[in-house]
């Protein structure tokens, strides 16, 4: 992670400061806890809080002393017995690392996925507020980048909200899942440590027990939480995909804002370029590039492996910082969203009312042609329309096949615009609820 696609709430979460912290407070329930079993002395978990519970931890110290020892909890430990004193030998008491570090990573992975969270419903407001904005915004719908049949541009705001609304739903799964607490010792079989301490610290660190750790969380749940996270990313480049398309010179139905004294390019002040969902597509390749390391972890040697270590030391704040970011960017981007009407008119227009053809073509299918006749007549004048940009009603109107089977009458109310966007409530009443 980088300060450029950073935001500091989220970034908070992985500094060295906030681990260190969640790792005392792991080690210290869990030191309560064996008190209460008449493991250890009370007075010495006592001692263990009122010493350290406010304490700063020395990171550097922390670091010194890890360069010594080659082992990051044994650092931790180290320095803090160098603040607690002699009560600290009952810390970590029949636990191991992983009991440490796993538990940690699952706090801060549901701490991140809070914010994740906050961030969709930020985005999911921005979207229902323009979708209702344009709810009945005419505009042509694409097959393949090519005039189909129109739309509204509502609809297309409510289609991402739906997708938004789905990956939501994704992330507070995906955090019910990872969320979860392991103190079972050394291979996992609470040998040397009494379950009750782990049901305890996972109350306390606002977790659920993992059923069976092999030392190490199983990392299945990993991997579907960093899947999420890049099933999340790709949603996020759909919609950045769909603006930048639209903001082409081309096509120009919606805009980026541009705020006075942006420029878009060193060599032609005319520019104004697509820069915020241009960065959102590569910050959407970047996050799901963190998905295959996350699903490779999920096959360690035996009881456990360090192997999936060095992965999420660096995945779980890149891809929660990076995923983070993208999600405010997109916020803002659809909330300053310069939409323009005029020119989804123009381009709604641009091919003489071909978007009616369907309408057209099961018209003469009623009136009693064969399916393969109707399209037949439907094509040959839709043609016509495409290569001498000839108006597509026009050419039906003198064309005796399709007359023989349709009055003019009949083909003139086929262009009625208002046919496509019936069901437009419905949609919306489906996505948003009554409103």
């Amino acid at each position: 992670m980088i300060p450029r696609y950073s935001r500091p709430e989220m970034v908070a979460i992985w500094e060295p400061q906030t681990r260190f912290q969640i790792w005392f407070e792991i080690e210290a329930h869990a030191t309560d806890k064996l008190a209460e079993l008449g493991v250890v002395p009370k007075e010495a978990a006592a001692t263990i809080w009122a010493k350290a519970k406010d304490a700063t931890f020395d990171v550097a110290r922390i670091d010194e002393i890890e360069r010594v020892t080659k082992h990051d909890v044994i650092a931790f430990l180290t320095h803090l017995a160098e603040i607690v004193g002699p009560e600290a030998r009952f810390v970590h008491q029949g636990m191991t690392s992983s009991d440490v570090l796993d538990t940690t990573l699952a706090v801060q992975l549901a701490r991140a996925t809070d914010i994740l969270i906050a961030d969709v419903d930020a985005l999911l407001a921005a979207i229902k507020r323009r979708a209702f904005e344009h709810k009945f915004t005419p505009t042509i719908g694409r097959s393949h980048g090519i005039h189909a049949e129109p739309v509204t541009f509502g609809l297309k705001l409510a289609q991402a909200y739906a997708e938004f609304d789905r990956c939501r739903a994704r992330l507070v799964a995906a955090r019910a899942e990872i969320a979860t607490c392991a103190i079972s010792g050394a291979v996992g079989t609470f040998a040397n440590i009494n379950p009750l301490v782990e049901e305890h610290v996972a109350e306390m660190m606002g977790l659920t027990v993992e059923p069976v750790s092999t030392q190490v969380i199983p990392r299945d749940r990993h991997a579907m939480y960093f899947a999420t996270l890049g099933v999340v990313a790709s949603c996020i480049e759909r919609l950045a995909t769909e603006i930048r398309h639209l903001q082409r010179t081309e096509v120009y139905e919606a805009e980026e804002f541009f705020s006075p004294g942006q420029k878009g390019s060193s060599a032609m002040p005319h520019k104004r370029n697509p820069v915020l969902t241009e960065n959102l597509t590569g910050l959407a390749r970047l996050v799901r590039g963190m998905v295959t390391p996350a699903l490779e972890n999920v096959a360690l040697w035996h009881e456990r492996d360090i192997s999936h270590s060095s992965v999420e030391r660096m995945i779980g704040p890149d891809a929660t910082v990076t995923l983070d970011f993208a999600l405010a960017r997109l916020t803002g981007v659809v909330d300053k969203l310069l939409i323009y009407p005029q020119n989804m008119r123009k381009n709604l227009d641009k091919l003489g009312g071909l978007h009616n053809s369907q309408r057209v073509l099961l018209a003469l299918t009623q009136a009693g042609a064969s399916r393969e006749e109707s399209y037949s007549m439907v094509q040959r004048n839709a043609m016509r329309t495409w290569e001498h940009g000839e108006d597509f009603l026009t050419n039906l109107k003198a064309d005796k096949d399709v007359t023989a089977r349709l009055s003019v009458a009949e083909l003139e109310a086929m262009f009625d615009e208002g046919y496509h966007f019936k069901h437009v409530d419905t949609i919306f009443a489906r996505v948003f609820g009554e409103q």
